[in-house]
Parts: C-alpha cells; sequence; structure tokens
C-alpha cells in the first residue's frame, strides 16, 4: 500500500487556478485518509519539480489540468523517474488532450462524434468552414478555454474574437440542446461508469464560468432523459474511455439534441483525462451519488497509481 503522496497543483496552463482548488481538495482528503501527504505547486522550471520529488513519493497525484500536465508531459517525466501515478498514461493522456486526434479514435470505435474541421486562424477569418451554427475551440485545451460559437446572423468571425487563441483552431458542427457528463473508472475490462449527469447553466453555455462558478450551473443526477439515451451514453463513455487506453477516473462530455423530442442526438464531444477534483466538480459528485465518499474516491485512485 502507498504511504507518501506528492500531489502535483498548480500548472502553467489557463486551468492553473482549477488546478490549485483540486489539489488542495485532494490532498486534504488524503491526509484524512491516513496517507503522508505533500504539495507540490508545479511551474516551468522541471528541475525545481525534480527536486522537489526527490525523495521519491510512493505515488504521485497528478491533480494538474490543462497543457502539460494533462497532454502525456508530466505523464512522461514521471515514467522516467519510475513513480507511479494516479489518471491515464502518456498515449492515453497525448491522445484525449488532441481533439482532432481523439474523434479519429471514437469514430474508429463507433463511437457518436460530431463533424468537425481543423483551421488555421486566417482560415476561419476568411470565411465559415462549416455550415452556421458552428463552434470554434482550441484543439489543445480543456475547461472550455477559449470556446466561441459562431451562429447564424451573426457578424463575420474577426482577429479581435480570436486573438487570445492559438493559431490552429477546431471548427465543430454545433449541437443544439442538452449537455450531459459521465465519469468513468477503472482501466482495461474493468471499467465502469458511475451516471449522467445533466448540466443545466443559467446563462449562455457551459462554459469556463459555468464550470467554476459557484451556483452559475444547475446539475441534474440521474440525467431526466430517455433510459435509452442514459445506457448509450454510459456505454459510449466507458466505450471512448477503453479506446483511449485510459486508466483511473476519466469524464466524458456529450450533447444531447432532443428539441425534436425524445430519443435524440446523443453526440460525444470529448474525454477528459484529468476531470476537476473541486468541491463543484462533477467526478466527486456522482461518486457520491454511488455511495462512494471523496476520501474513499482518491484513496481508490491512488492505489489504482502506476507508470505506463
Amino acid at each position: 500500500m502507498a504511504e507518501r503522496i506528492a500531489v502535483l497543483m498548480g500548472g502553467v496552463s489557463a486551468e492553473r487556478e482549477v488546478s490549485l482548488v483540486s489539489g488542495a481538495g485532494c490532498a486534504k482528503a488524503l491526509r484524512e485518509a491516513g496517507y503522508t501527504v505533500s504539495e507540490i505547486d508545479v511551474g516551468a522550471d522541471i528541475a525545481a519539480l525534480v527536486a522537489a520529488l526527490a525523495p521519491k513519493p510512493d505515488v504521485a497525484f497528478n491533480a494538474l489540468h490543462g497543457r502539460y500536465g494533462e497532454d502525456g508531459c508530466i505523464q512522461g517525466l514521471l515514467n522516467l523517474m519510475d513513480i507511479p501515478y494516479t489518471h491515464s498514461g502518456v498515449l492515453a493522456s497525448a491522445l484525449a488532450m488532441d481533439k482532432a486526434e481523439a474523434k479519429r479514435v471514437f469514430a474508429a470505435a463507433g463511437i457518436p462524434i460530431a463533424e468537425s474541421k481543423v483551421v488555421t486562424r486566417d482560415e476561419l477569418v476568411a470565411g465559415d468552414p462549416l455550415p452556421r451554427p458552428y463552434v470554434v475551440k482550441p484543439v489543445n485545451e480543456g475547461s472550455s478555454v477559449g470556446v466561441l460559437i459562431v451562429r447564424p446572423g451573426d457578424n463575420q468571425v474577426l482577429p479581435d474574437d480570436l486573438e487570445a487563441m492559438p493559431e490552429t483552431l477546431m471548427v465543430e458542427r454545433y449541437i443544439a440542446g442538452r449537455e450531459l457528463t459521465v465519469a468513468i473508472m477503472g482501466t482495461d475490462d474493468d471499467v465502469r461508469a458511475l451516471a449522467v449527469t445533466e448540466l443545466r447553466p443559467k446563462d449562455g453555455f457551459y462554459d469556463y464560468e459555468a464550470k467554476y462558478s459557484d451556483g452559475k450551473t444547475e446539475h441534474l443526477i440521474p440525467a431526466p432523459v430517455d433510459a435509452a439515451v442514459y445506457r448509450s451514453a454510459m456505454e459510449h463513455a466507458t466505450e471512448a474511455h477503453r479506446a483511449l487506453g485510459c486508466r483511473g477516473v476519466t469524464r466524458a462530455d456529450f450533447r444531447y439534441d432532443d428539441t425534436d423530442g425524445e430519443p435524440g442526438e446523443l453526440v460525444l464531444l470529448e474525454i477528459n483525462t484529468q476531470p476537476g477534483m473541486t468541491p463543484l466538480s462533477l467526478v466527486p459528485e456522482q461518486a457520491r451519488h454511488c455511495g462512494m465518499e471523496f476520501t474513499e474516491l482518491v484513496s481508490w485512485m491512488v492505489e489504482q497509481a502506476q507508470c505506463d
């Protein structure tokens, strides 16, 4: 059994503040579960991180979000240092973070996805790459960072709209309807989906602010959807987890278009290999719904930790 746990948190991505909250919550729960815990605020200095990880802990609890912490980079470093870590390995993390590559894997596995294109900012400014409405998002970001919805009647996308976005973007068909999410736990054949939650933002869409601001979004668990759709969401979530080779905990996000009645169109948007672990986060909420308290959840994650 692992005893000494290093919680990696912070990071250098746009999701740094969320990661700090996730990390602090996980560290507190792990101490309550009886582990000896150190907290490491990860920055851009790799030598400093290596030094902070000496002497080697039994497990690194990866509470980082976004680039560097979620895309296979930190996983590769931990592999080299022979430190078991929570969540997915290098390949699964890199694939899931690259939305275009993940979509290719999902399509090959027969999981329904929305049509999309990868374009440059200049191509997007020059004209609509897909019929409106469509969604513009960075190819390699999480937490709905930098998401833009272009609707019929909107002015043409202008450079100012894209100023903070990277050069390469994904343009995806907008799916009307509801936002659903499913938490998944396990590895290989021992994988299970926990529940389906419907997310109802009180204003606009489920963006970064709606995800991490208390009172901005209503969580309905179990989601009040057609029973067959509920089962399909659970099945597609586990299929996506397996298709990418994920392990530990992930979260699959869906859009469900029931505007013409149920059952409607269910589409997988992405799978998140480092889902949030804040007080407002969805995985801990679904775990509680299934009878697993937060300390039990993080303890399970630690005991499942491994290197690639």
